[in-house]
């Protein structure tokens, strides 16, 4: 019988620890989460860290590909300049159904534009928009907050996508049968803010497929009081890295603080079970990555710095986008609100990436 296992295609090429730090991650992926893995770059490099590691699961597999988009190319000239680029192979690998899904810790620039140009976007989304998940006060409960870097300037008409795209990921794969929407802003009240957020606040309160709660201010994302937050993706990404900030902090002060000889000792073996579960709410490593949300393929952009236990779990999260069929739900329901929803650019426009730049689709 053909495997039934999600099948991901990682960029192993891409990060700042590729690709012997993607490689850990992928054997250990393959060895507890039931996925087949397709790890995509230069053989020789690939299968050097596979030796390295003893790994022989008949669920890894090395695809060659020539080359990789460095971070200081700019991205859309990159990767048509480099068609055999290890992105690009990663998503031609879902583009022609071999793969499921794909995961890169590259350049999240090229990654973007390569998936609008290689898998394009959900038919009624304009833009894409990047998912980041947060912990909250609740352990049990987490937020998504989008968009978190796709988008430097957006429409209302884009966040009241996100809203919608966010609503389902927290239902369907955050578990949270009745989702609450907030529109990130500076007051409470719906007359605050600026002209985007006071548009977008007309539109999530007038479309009854969004079951918009209000205005969250800064000190309500991680409150557990709303399970998707929507913004643009200027703000949301400073949003991210000053989080990802404060929980390395965190983490440095509990080291520091904890007293050190024989004491110390007594009460790091103490508070160990707690500080493990404190890094785990906390540590941006955890989470494994953001999904990009908009496009019509499962596509987990990691962070730059990611090591193995990020890639492992940055393969946790697309498989269970990939299992939860994360991707078919917003595209039933933006078929179903279509005429709420309404397209703003109906050519063959696709979407800006953070450099602004203009993308169209490839034949």
């Amino acid at each position: 019988m053909p495997s039934t296992r999600a099948k991901i295609a990682i960029d192993a090429m891409g990060g700042d620890h590729a690709p012997d730090e993607i490689v850990a991650g992928a054997i250990r992926a393959v060895e507890e989460l039931d996925v087949e893995v397709f790890l995509v770059g230069d053989p020789i490099q690939i299968q050097k860290y596979l030796d390295g590691h003893g790994a022989t699961s008949p669920f890894l597999h090395v695809v060659e590909a020539e080359g990789v988009v460095e971070m200081c190319e700019e991205p859309l000239v990159a990767i048509r300049r480099k068609p055999k680029a290890s992105i690009n192979v990663s998503m031609q690998l879902v583009r022609k159904k071999q793969a499921d899904a794909v995961v890169s810790a590259g350049h999240s620039g090229a990654a973007m534009a390569s998936a609008l140009l290689k898998l394009g976007r959900i038919k009624g989304i304009d833009r894409p928009a990047i998912g980041a998940v947060f912990p909250t006060l609740d352990p049990e409960r987490s937020v998504i907050v989008l968009d978190v870097g796709a988008n430097v300037d957006s429409r209302p008409k884009y966040l009241e996508q996100f809203a919608l795209m966010g609503t389902i990921y927290s239902k369907y794969v955050l578990g949270n049968k009745e989702p609450q929407v907030g529109l990130l802003n500076i007051g409470e009240e719906p007359s605050k803010g600026n002209e985007l957020a006071l548009k977008t606040h007309e539109l999530l309160v007038g479309n009854p497929a969004i079951p918009f709660k209000g205005n969250a201010e800064g000190r309500d994302v991680l409150s557990g009081e709303f399970d998707v937050v929507v913004c643009d993706g200027f703000v949301g990404n400073i949003l991210l890295k000053f989080a990802e900030s404060v929980g390395s902090v965190l983490l440095q002060i509990l080291k520091e603080e904890i007293p050190r000889g024989i004491r110390g000792k007594v009460g790091a073996a103490v508070l160990m079970p707690n500080l493990k579960q404190i890094k785990q709410r906390v540590d941006h490593a955890e989470h494994g990555g953001a999904l990009l949300f908009g496009v019509a393929g499962v596509c987990i952009i990691s962070h730059g710095s990611s090591k193995a236990p990020s890639i492992f779990n940055a393969i946790r999260l697309a498989k269970e986008a990939i299992d939860n069929q994360v991707i078919q739900r917003i595209q039933n329901y933006t078929e179903e609100h279509q005429a709420l929803l309404g397209q703003e650019n109906q050519g063959a426009e696709l979407s800006e990436v953070a450099s602004g730049t203009t993308i169209e689709k490839s034949e």
